[in-house]
């Protein structure tokens, strides 16, 4: 039987029925096959191809159409930064469900999403990937590289690897871990809604030719990566029996 993460909690630990139980235990198994995926979209070519739905020579339509770019683009990046400030916050002042947790939990839980987000920026801020709508097929002046192309410059301004805007949801995937021992039910429900978030994000600057596929699906593995590690580091911490 799994027992409590920390004593001084309210809130016992529940068994989690949900499918996401079938890789307890396996989180990195998890991470491996996400990897492989990823590294077969980036073989397939087919980021161009999908590009090319919403873009061509003439460069994006809908690159500042309103609801892409006022509504899902500015709007989204306030408002996700209203729940990331009210989340750190409940770490020292608990709302809702965040009163079940103890404070290392609390505390492990806004970390990670401040870590994802840290992760994905620092990464962007190190490549030399342009935009789509940098490229000269869709009228820039870049070339197309790809963003494991280290060291090599494309011709364009660069830093656009990972998507940075789809962390905005993503990076919240972290909270299904600390989340779970005692609500599974939340946890499952924040998960999905951390993840419908972020590809709708991610889709969003996909047509407007901000980003590519792989730019969005990176961002999201980077930030379940972020979120295994710091669930299990803090696992090991609070020497919980607990396993994902």
């Amino acid at each position: 039987m799994p027992t409590n993460l920390n004593s001084t909690s309210s809130a016992p630990v529940v068994p989690d029925p949900s499918p996401f139980t079938a890789a307890r235990g396996r989180p990195w198994l998890a991470l491996l096959l996400g990897l492989t995926g990823l590294l077969a979209w980036d073989a397939s070519g087919l980021d161009m191809w999908v590009a090319q739905w919403s873009g061509g020579p003439e460069g994006f339509a809908w690159r500042d159409h309103i609801l892409l770019a006022n509504v899902l683009h500015s709007g989204a990046r306030w408002a996700g930064w209203a729940v990331l400030i009210g989340l750190t916050l409940s770490a020292a002042r608990p709302w809702g469900l965040f009163k079940a947790l103890s404070p290392r939990e609390r505390t492990g839980l806004a970390s990670s999403v401040w870590l994802a987000l840290l992760a994905v920026t620092v990464l962007k801020g190190l490549s030399r990937t342009s935009c789509p709508w940098d490229l000269a097929a869709f009228g820039g002046a870049a070339s197309h590289l790809s963003h494991w192309a280290w060291g090599q410059v494309d011709g364009g301004p660069g830093h656009c690897f990972p998507a940075g805007h789809a962390s905005t949801g993503f990076a919240f995937v972290a909270g299904y871990f600390w989340l779970r021992p005692r609500h599974p039910l939340c946890a499952r429900r924040w998960l999905w809604a951390a993840l419908v978030s972020g590809c709708v994000l991610g889709l969003a600057q996909q047509l407007r030719g901000a980003h590519f596929t792989s730019h969005t699906l990176w961002t999201a593995w980077i930030c379940w990566a972020t979120g295994t590690v710091t669930w299990e580091t803090g696992k090991i911490k609070i020497r919980s029996k607990l396993r994902f």
